[in-house]
C-alpha cells in the first residue's frame, strides 16, 4: 500500500519573464520502507517537486494536481494542518546544512524545539532524545557536542545533524534533497550508508533527490529520471541501470566514470538544458538527443509502458528496441 501518492503534479512560477512551468504532470508512488531516487540535471524540476510536497514553494510559486499522504491531499491542507504533518510524519534533509541550520542557536535548541512542538515533551526529555539521535548518526561525544553551534561542526557532521533532526519524530517519509552534494567522496559514502542503516532501523520511506545516478545505484528500489520538469523514465532500479530505454537516461549513465573502461575520456551530454520559460513544443530533450526523430521536436511523447519492460514507463518516440545497443554499452550498476 502506498504511503505517498503523487498524481499529475504541476508547479508554476510567476516571474518577470512570464510564467515558468517548473514541473509538468509528475506522478509517482512511495510504499512503506521503499526508497525512490529522483534523478536529473540541475533545473530538471527535482527539488521543486519535493518542495511542493512539503508546502515550501517560493511565494511566486503554485502547485496543482494531488499529493496524497495516507489519502489526504497535502496541497489542499491549511497551514496548521500541514504543520502538524511537516517535520513530524514527513521530514526533509536540505541540500546545504550550513544555510538550513540557524547559526544563532545551538544544535540542542534546534533539535529540542522540534520535539517540544510536535510531541509536547519537556525540554529535558527532548534533550535526551536529541543526544540519542546524534549518537544514532554517529556523531562522537554527542552529549557534549549537542550544546555546540553549527559553525563548530564540519560539513559532514552538519549533514549528520540535519539527518538527526529529520528523524527526531521518526517520520514515515524522509525526503533527502541532494544531501551529499557538498561532501567529499568518503563522507558521501558514509552518509549513504548511514541512510540505509537508519532506514533499516526506523522503517522510513525515503525520497532521494540527486543529479548522480551512481548515488542511487545501491540505495533505491525505484528510480524516476526527470528532465525539463517532466518524467523521462520511471521504473525499478535494476531495469533503469541494466536496461535503460530513454536517450536521456542512457546519456546520464554514459557520463558516469567506468572502472572497467581503459579510456580516460569523460563522456558528456551535448548542449544545455532548456529555458523553462520557453519550452520547446515537442520533447524537452529533443535538441540534445542524438537519437531524435523528426516528430520529436514537434510532438510531446506520452509517458507509457516500455515495449521491452512493462514495469518501466518512458516518454520517447524512439522504439526501445532501436536504443538497445546504446543502452547495452552504458548499462551497469
Amino acid at each position: 500500500m502506498s504511503i505517498l501518492k503523487v498524481n499529475n503534479l504541476g508547479v508554476r512560477f510567476q516571474t518577470n519573464d512570464g510564467m515558468v512551468n517548473a514541473v509538468n504532470g509528475v506522478s509517482f508512488e512511495l510504499g512503506k520502507g521503499q526508497t525512490l531516487g529522483i534523478v536529473g540535471e540541475s533545473g530538471s524540476g527535482k527539488s521543486q517537486t519535493v518542495l511542493s510536497i512539503m508546502g515550501l514553494l517560493a511565494r511566486n510559486g503554485s502547485a496543482s494536481g494531488e499529493v496524497l499522504f495516507h489519502g489526504k491531499d497535502l496541497l489542499t491542507m491549511g497551514a496548521s494542518e500541514l504543520n502538524a504533518i511537516r517535520g513530524d510524519r514527513v521530514s526533509m534533509i536540505f541540500q546545504d546544512p550550513m544555510t538550513s541550520l540557524n547559526p544563532y542557536l545551538t544544535v540542542e535548541r534546534q533539535m529540542t524545539e522540534v520535539l517540544e512542538l510536535h510531541k509536547g515533551i519537556s525540554r529535558r526529555e527532548a534533550k535526551k532524545r536529541a543526544i540519542e539521535l546524534l549518537d544514532a548518526v554517529r556523531i562522537p561525544e554527542a552529549a557534549r557536542r549537542v550544546g555546540m553551534y553549527p559553525h563548530e561542526f564540519s560539513g559532514g557532521m552538519r549533514q549528520r545533524v540535519m539527518i538527526a533532526m529529520a528523524l527526531l519524530c521518526e517520520p514515515e517519509v524522509l525526503i533527502a534533497d541532494e544531501p551529499t552534494t557538498a561532501l567529499d567522496v568518503t563522507v558521501q559514502a558514509q552518509i549513504l550508508t548511514l541512510l540505509k542503516d537508519l532506514q533499516r532501523d526506523f522503517g522510513t520511506s525515503i525520497i532521494m533527490i540527486t543529479h548522480d545516478l551512481g548515488v542511487v545505484a545501491g540505495l533505491c528500489e525505484k528510480v524516476m529520471v526527470m528532465y525539463g520538469g517532466r518524467v523521462m523514465e520511471y521504473g525499478d532500479a535494476d531495469s533503469i541501470f541494466y536496461h535503460p530505454s530513454h536517450p536521456y537516461t542512457i546519456g546520464l549513465l554514459g557520463a558516469l566514470p567506468r572502472l572497467d573502461h581503459d579510456g580516460s575520456e569523460l563522456v558528456s551530454i551535448p548542449g544545455n538544458p532548456p529555458n523553462m520559460a520557453h519550452m520547446p513544443k515537442g520533447c524537452p530533450f529533443s535538441e540534445r538527443c542524438t537519437h531524435s526523430l523528426e516528430r520529436c521536436a514537434q510532438e510531446l511523447p506520452p509517458l507509457q509502458a516500455s515495449s521491452h519492460n512493462p514495469q518501466v514507463i518512458r516518454a520517447c518516440h524512439k522504439p526501445a528496441a532501436e536504443l538497445a545497443q546504446a543502452a547495452q554499452e552504458v548499462a551497469h550498476v
